[in-house]
């Protein structure tokens, strides 16, 4: 498969058709039960007395993502199917179970929290999530939402309860593709109310996440990038992934990074911003006329960042992910409910780190999708 150099300035390469990608891309495997252990291996010695979690192959985790609820409204193709079955909500952590991971994981080096979902705003309790992070911890504190049931009054609420900033997904800004993929009843003008939601309350630096599908939106890349002109915002484009819950995932309908950016600078010149941080999911670029805003690509399939990763999952049912394509999962509900104590939590989630994989290996012959989907993962 012709790739993206792994490189800032993500070099464009001739697009890879649909054939190629599908030939050179593994063939996926049917759906299995993730490997659900109740606990890592331990961890050396001298990492245990480190008191952070660092992984066998040198990377330091920094970034907890926290899943609060596998609950979604909307069912987007690349992620839930309309039948999806959610978890019993007495399984789910609970409101103290979030705060108090949230307090071990910043002892232990954890500067940023995200709260995903499924849709944290579903949560009836998220006000209480977030300030209480925000009282136990010093942690900036993050939102991934799909913007529909955003309000200024309730961003407000949560400015106030300790959330810093948002992140908002939007995959096409035409109603019909809009209603098609994400099988709901909201729409883009909703979205994007959000978004300006999102800046009048001061939820900044504001972040917009699109999933390009071949055949599907994939001729809206740069109708999506004016979005990063109009608000002075970060606009950025994330491969299409095998981590749908029918596990139909099709390579043919993937879309490079490379093809995407070529797709924007037909209409607007982009330069390499220069500034990402290593661990740094995304590649940024301004635009090359000076008008504000960023565009991001995100390549996990085509340029994988894993080298210098610096996340670690947390699923709404309490399991450890050390990857968002791990096939194992370490349970850490049974300590959250029993008798263990902070000391006992900080050691399960240091072992947990150090058996984090090198990479998750997408493009290679071994690699097998994660049994569950990301709504039931976090994003």
């Amino acid at each position: 498969m012709q790739t993206l150099n792994a490189n800032p300035n993500l070099a464009l390469h001739p697009a890879p058709t649909a054939a190629r990608v599908h030939a050179s891309l593994p063939q996926l495997h049917a759906p299995r039960n993730p490997a659900r252990e109740a606990s890592p291996p331990r961890a050396p010695d001298h990492v245990r007395a480190s008191r952070r979690m660092v992984d066998s192959h040198g990377r330091t985790i920094r970034d907890l993502r926290i899943s609060i609820t596998d609950r979604c409204n909307f069912r987007c193709v690349y992620c839930m199917e309309p039948d999806v079955l959610f978890s019993p909500r007495e399984s789910l952590l609970t409101l103290w179970e979030i705060i108090r991971v949230a307090r071990i994981a910043e002892n232990l080096g954890v500067r940023k929290i995200r709260l995903t979902g499924g849709e944290p705003t579903l949560h009836p309790e998220l006000t209480e999530i977030i300030a209480g992070i925000r009282g136990s911890t010093g942690v900036e504190i993050a939102l991934i939402t799909n913007a529909s049931r955003l309000s200024r009054a309730s961003l407000r609420t949560w400015k106030h309860a300790g959330l810093a900033r948002v992140t908002i997904s939007i995959d096409s800004l035409r109603a019909d593709r809009f209603a098609r993929l994400t099988r709901s009843a909201s729409s883009p003008e909703e979205v994007l109310a959000g978004v300006e939601a999102c800046l009048a309350e001061g939820l900044t630096p504001l972040k917009l996440n699109a999933v390009l599908i071949r055949g599907f939106n994939d001729d809206e890349a740069a109708d999506l990038a004016t979005l990063a002109r109009r608000f002075a915002i970060e606009m950025r484009f994330i491969e299409y992934m095998p981590l749908d819950s029918a596990h139909a995932w099709d390579a043919s309908k993937w879309v490079s990074a490379a093809e995407s950016r070529r797709a924007i600078e037909a209409r607007f010149p982009l330069v390499a911003c220069g500034d990402d941080e290593s661990s740094s999911t995304a590649r940024t670029f301004a635009f090359a006329d000076g008008a504000p805003g960023r565009i991001g690509f995100i390549a996990p399939v085509s340029s994988p960042f894993c080298g210098a990763c610096s996340r670690l999952r947390l699923t709404a049912d309490g399991k450890v992910r050390p990857c968002l394509f791990s096939t194992t999962e370490w349970d850490l509900l049974p300590l959250l409910r029993g008798s263990a104590c902070d000391e006992d939590i900080a050691d399960f989630l240091i072992d947990a780190t150090w058996t984090k994989q090198p990479g998750h290996g997408i493009a290679t012959p071994e690699f097998r999708q994660p049994p569950r989907p990301m709504s039931a993962i976090g994003g």
